[in-house]
This record gives C-alpha cells, structure tokens and sequence, in this order.
C-alpha cells in the first residue's frame, strides 16, 4: 500500500504549525496555486513578486484543499505558521531526509531545464522517478518540488536557478544531490554578474550541496571548464566526470549527424561506444542527451535502457518544439524557442534554423532581445548577424529595443522589420506568415514572444 506523501501529524511536527478545525490525517499533494490542487491538497501560501498567496486561501479550501498553511489569518483549515515559505522548506527537508533515491541537481546558464527533462525521461524507464515540472527552479520552485517528492521515488531530478550569486548554494544545500551536473556557461545573468567567470562561480555553488562521496557532471564545451574543475576541487568534491565534444572528455560526442528534426551521434566513453539517437536537432540538444547518459551510467542503469528512452526524447514547448500547422501537403512549420535567449542559445537555434526547409515557402526568423545583459547588450545582439544571415532566413522580425543592434548590423538586402515590443509588432508578423513556411521564434521569456507563438497556433491550425 502506498504511504500518503505526509499525514498531518508529521506536517505539524516539520512546521511546528498550529491547527485550526482540520478532520484530515493524510496530505497527498503540495500546492502554491489555488486553481491547481491535487487530491489531499496542502496549500501554501506563500508570497511572491506579484501575488500573495494568503489573498487566496479561503478560494483554495473551497476548490478542495483540505488545509492551507499560512503565516497569518485566522479559520478552520489552517496551518498557522511563523513562516509558509519557510513552512514549506521545512516540508522539503523531511521529504529529502526520508528519501532513499538517487538525487541528481541540475544547473547551467542553458540547456539546464532540457537536461532535467533528459534525465527525467531515462530514469522514468528505469523506476519511480519524480522531477522538477516547467522551470520551477527558484528559491520558492525548489522547495515545493523537493516537498512534493514521494517517499517511495528511486529516482529525483531538480533544476536549480539563478539570478544572483548566493542563490544556488541554499537551494542545493536543500536537495543533497548525489550528482550534480552543470550545463554551460553562457552570457545570461551578465548584468548583475559581470563576467562569465562569476556566472561560473554561482552555478559551482551547487557543489557545495553535494551528498559525501557526491559527483559533479560538466560540460567541457566552454571556457570557463577549467574554472569549474578548480571550483569542483576547492569544494571538496572527489570524482569528476566530464562530457562534450571536446578531445579527452570522459563522455565525448562524435560523428553527429542531423535529419529532419532527429540527432544521431556516437558517445565514446572508455573502450565503449554507444549509438545515440533523439527526436530532436541540433548540437547542443546531443550535449544534453549525452549529459543524461553520463548520469544514468552512474545510477548503474544500463545504457541498452538509456539510449532506448532518450530514443524517443523530444524538445518541449518553448524549447525547439516543432508543430506543422494547416493542411498536410502545405503546413506552416512553427519552431518555438520562445521561453529563453542568450547567445549560446541564440547560436545553437539559428545553426538549427541553418538545417531547416521551408515545407513550400519562406523562412521566417522573430528573434526577441536577450534580456540582462548589462552594457555588453548593444554588441552582442549585434553580433548575431552572422548567425542570422547564415540561418538562410528570407525575412527577419526583430523585437525589443536591444535588437535596434542587430537591426543595424544586417545587410540591407535582407528583409528586416524591428518593433519595439511584441505588442506593438504581433499584427504584423502574423500578416507576414503563410501556409508553407517555416518560422522559428526566439527571445527571452520576458519579452513574451510565447504570445505570439500562441496567436499563431490559433490562426494556423486547422481541426
């Protein structure tokens, strides 16, 4: 029999809440979000940049939550604690301390979220596996996903982000991975960071969350590795395991090949060599199959079982999904790169977009600004001209104020448009679009190009 995920005396004895009218004596699914329950629901009112969860308590009990904990108010079905964030990190360490499975944290300036999904597929073939969902990888995402960790999983995935220094360390201190794998280091966060060396050094804060005996997993692929092979070292940690295409790694990728929307490359690990296949294209999505690869070969599953889940491994929305809208013999192919950019995102998307063919008609760039970057904004953007003229784009749809850059760094003869905001573009870029092309979207979240990814899909598709 399945034990529940908390009965409420051991909610109570990890929060030292307070109740008030509660009947239940099981909790069987965590939430942050009133419109999202599951069944035996604990909502958490905690308080975020926009809302405050404790303005939506009493609408959380009446659609079926059966407790809510919170730092204030009074009335039956309420956990009163100092605290609901902390409450809910309390609940977090419990699921951890009483976990016997093996914990993988996963960070990187990109990459990291594709990675998770990576991992949490290979392990899915080989038991219980419980995961991060969407990006939920901050000081609040975390927690919650950690708390929502049953008992019973063999297999735990958690993507860990950041913002600043100082924001990893608690959260891996809080997971304990056993490994803990980063991506690459690329030009995001730069404003606040300053230089890619310092990015280096706040992802390398999730190795001081590292389990004794634990082993980082690295990416060899750019130029900070033998920065984090120091920090990795300084941080006490005994085994390193790198992977990539660079020469000498211990995973090394080679004979990639790209058909269609699938990868083929061979990893060479030792004496073995393993045929890797993903639905997916591109360099950069090989890396983060091979990263998973590496991690399955260390939880002891056998590669026969890796390689056949990631066989079927895909991107996700936002991240280079691919839909054929419309009619069969004349769809518009959507690739959407929506959620996040940086240069080394934005690289490896239109080296991708470089491979693709129109179904029977044009091909379509919108590339929106890589947000926080500081004074380096203005010459990076420019700097993708290069990618983007290669990418055999026939018209580009530019949004944002930094993408003015890029704007002036295109040749004249290819056909540009720049809008100032999603906004004040998303008309015109809908009229640009027809039945037989192909159209890649890319920006930062923050500029909210998945509206327009939205919009196209309703105009588009047909029933």
């Amino acid at each position: 029999m399945t034990p529940p995920l908390y009965t409420l005396d051991a909610v109570l004895a990890a929060t030292g809440g307070k109740a008030s009218g509660l009947s239940t004596t099981e909790i069987n699914s965590i939430s942050i979000d009133s419109r999202e329950l599951g069944p035996e629901a604990l909502f958490v009112a905690i308080k975020g940049d926009r809302f405050d969860g404790h303005d939506f308590v009493d609408t959380a009990l009446e659609n079926g939550a059966v407790a809510a904990l919170v730092s204030r108010g009074e009335g039956e079905g309420r956990i009163v604690v100092p605290d609901a964030l902390a409450g809910l990190r309390d609940l977090a360490i419990v699921a951890r301390e009483r976990s016997r499975a093996f914990i993988v944290g996963v960070t990187g300036s990109v990459g990291k979220t594709t990675t998770k999904e990576a991992l949490r597929v290979v392990f899915e073939a080989a038991g219980e596996t419980h995961a991060s969902i969407k990006s939920f990888n901050n000081h609040w995402g975390v927690p919650l996903m950690l708390a929502r960790m049953p008992e019973t999983a063999q297999f735990g995935v958690f993507e860990m982000g950041m913002n600043a220094p100082d924001e990893i360390r608690p959260l891996s201190q809080l997971v304990r991975p056993h490994v803990a794998v980063i991506t690459a280091i690329a030009p995001a966060h730069l404003e606040k960071l300053g230089s890619l060396d310092n990015i280096a050094r706040a992802k390398a804060e999730i190795f001081e969350g590292l389990e004794p005996g634990g082993i980082a997993v690295l990416n060899a692929d750019h130029p900070q590795i033998n920065l984090l092979l120091e920090l990795a070292a300084a941080a006490g940690v005994g085994r390193i395991v790198t992977y990539g295409f660079a020469r000498g790694v211990d995973w090394q990728i080679t004979e990639a090949e790209f058909a269609g929307d699938r990868s083929f490359a061979t990893n060479v690990h030792g004496e073995e060599r393993y045929a890797l296949s993903i639905a997916v294209a591109g360099r950069h999505m090989l890396s983060n199959a091979t990263a998973a690869l590496a991690v399955a070969h260390l939880a002891g599953i056998e590669p026969e079982t890796a390689l056949r889940a990631l066989g079927g491994f895909g991107a996700q929305a936002g991240r280079g999904q691919r839909l054929a809208l419309g009619p069969d013999d004349r769809p518009l192919l959507l690739i959407d790169e929506s959620y996040n950019a940086n240069t080394a995102s934005m690289g490896a998307a239109l080296d991708v977009f470089a491979s693709v063919r129109a179904p029977d008609g044009r091909k379509v760039l919108v590339l929106g600004d890589m947000l926080e970057l500081g004074e380096a904004a203005a010459s990076m953007h420019a700097g993708l001209a290069d990618a983007v003229r290669n990418s055999g784009a026939d018209l580009v749809h530019l949004v944002g104020p930094n993408m003015a850059a890029l704007a002036a760094a295109l040749p004249r003869g290819l056909a540009t448009q720049h809008h100032n905001s999603i906004g004040v573009g998303m008309e015109a870029i809908l009229g640009d679009l027809a039945y037989g092309d192909a159209v890649m979207i890319k920006g930062s979240n923050g500029v909210g190009l998945s509206r327009l990814v939205t919009e196209i899909k309703s105009r588009f598709a047909q029933s």
